[in-house]
């Protein structure tokens, strides 16, 4: 941050100096504002986390009933690409083959 405001010193002496232009003075405002980026951008992590950990309290903490989540699937193994021919081969249900369709129709009309 303070590098950022030396630099905005800088850049504003350069701009009143007789070789000065108006890009010096943009710059001696813009240095500032990226040094106080820094501060703004790391108050704002903070705030988010702080509201992130306040809404993961258990709800009966507050008084209410505590909600189930969902269940955490376990990772899915890793295919052989013999295994996943073999899986395409298998046969589909109806909702599957209805969305497969609907996604060929869609890459044939993109195609076009």
């Amino acid at each position: 941050m303070l590098v950022c405001f030396r630099l905005g010193v800088w850049q504003w002496d350069r701009s009143q100096e007789s070789s000065g232009t108006l890009q010096n003075l943009g710059y001696a405002l813009q240095w500032p504002l990226f040094g106080l980026f820094i501060p703004f951008m790391y108050w704002r992590m903070w705030q988010l986390e702080k509201e992130r950990r306040a809404s993961e309290q258990p709800a009966d903490a507050v008084g209410e009933a505590v909600v189930d989540e969902a269940p955490v699937l376990p990772a899915q193994p890793r295919r052989s690409p013999t295994e996943w021919r073999t899986a395409a081969t298998q046969p589909v249900d109806d909702a599957t083959a209805q969305y497969n369709s609907y996604l060929a129709a869609l890459s044939a009309r993109d195609g076009e």
